[in-house]
């Protein structure tokens, strides 16, 4: 059986060679799965996708006229996949339910530390050979309240994290952590969450109630100085409002790994293109914005955890088990 995985960066494609380890032929794609590519999986019983493929109604009514049974995506969000859908037209889909929660947590600590202590901007000012240090002043973390929006797996360690940096913690979340309780969080309302932070930062899924959950009302909360820092989806974040906000001078910095139209960007190199996105290009002028390319996960251990549970939805998935990794299943 040949098993077709779309959108492979290339520092994917060797990986999975290893990890399938010719217990399944493999054909990688750089291409997303989208209206446009889906017939390409014409005979292919197993598909794998990234969080940028467009896998709604009408592409999964493609491929499973095709003949495609699975769909196991190499990532935990799923956002962009219709499991209605899915199980409508017969079809199994598969995640990667968890993968090492510290890479993304570590990284949403470095950009809010990159961002306070204006790192990007002084290391392009060394390059040039100007070593002053004005407009680079930030501030100590210690004694800051730290708001930890979502506070579950990634949460927690982010919470871990700003706790050892002696910081005062709020957190929200629809269920409390009780090991974010033993560290002195106090769970407070959204809104009084961005009242109190000096720094906000993302964990939580996207769905239909948190889209936009960062919209303009919500900004208009935040402290004139406070940090925002995005590493979970971009559609949490109007960014819109955002780029309004910053106009105004709201926000004394933000850390962008995610971005709602980055499907369109991220994983490919424009540096020779002219970028059409004017709400990105704006993002991009402001000397207190720092923008990453969805690459919190990016380490040798979360990827390789993402890579054999992918092998592993495979296996479950002959062999007619459903696990924690299922998301839906035909009806």
């Amino acid at each position: 059986m040949e098993i077709l995985a779309y959108g492979v960066a290339s520092y994917e494609r060797p990986l999975l060679a290893k990890v399938f380890d010719r217990r399944h032929d493999l054909r990688c794609l750089d291409v997303d799965l989208d209206a446009d590519t889906a017939v390409l999986a014409d005979g292919h019983e197993i598909v794998s996708t990234n969080v940028n493929c467009r896998v709604d109604a009408d592409v999964l009514r493609r491929i499973a006229d095709g003949g495609t049974k699975l769909v196991t995506q190499r990532s935990t969000g799923f956002n962009n996949i219709d499991l209605d859908a899915a199980a409508r037209r017969g079809i199994t889909v598969m995640r990667v339910a968890h993968y090492s929660p510290h890479s993304v947590a570590e990284f949403a600590w470095a950009l809010a530390q990159a961002v306070n202590r204006r790192i990007p901007r002084a290391v392009i000012r060394t390059r040039d050979f100007d070593f002053r240090l004005d407009g680079l002043l930030g501030r100590d973390m210690h004694g800051k309240t730290v708001g930890v929006v979502g506070t579950g797996k990634i949460g927690e360690v982010f919470t871990r994290i700003a706790h050892g940096h002696g910081c005062r913690l709020v957190g929200w979340d629809i269920a409390e952590n009780p090991a974010c309780r033993a560290l002195g969080m106090e769970y407070v309302d959204f809104p009084d969450l961005l009242a109190q932070s000096d720094v906000v930062s993302l964990h939580v899924p996207l769905s239909p109630d948190t889209h936009h959950l960062v919209d303009g009302a919500a900004l208009d909360l935040m402290r004139e100085e406070a940090l925002l820092v995005n590493t979970s989806r971009g559609g949490l974040i109007d960014s819109f409002a955002l780029v309004a906000a910053l106009r105004r001078g709201l926000l004394g910095g933000v850390a962008l790994d995610v971005y709602e139209e980055e499907e369109h960007f991220f994983y490919r190199d424009l540096s020779d293109r002219v970028v059409t996105d004017d709400v990105l290009a704006r993002l991009m002028t402001y000397p207190n914005v720092l923008v990453t390319s969805h690459q919190a996960f990016f380490t040798r251990e979360a990827v390789d955890q993402i890579l054999g549970t992918t092998v592993r939805n495979v296996d479950d998935y002959l062999a007619g088990k459903t696990t924690e990794n299922t998301l839906a299943g035909p009806r």
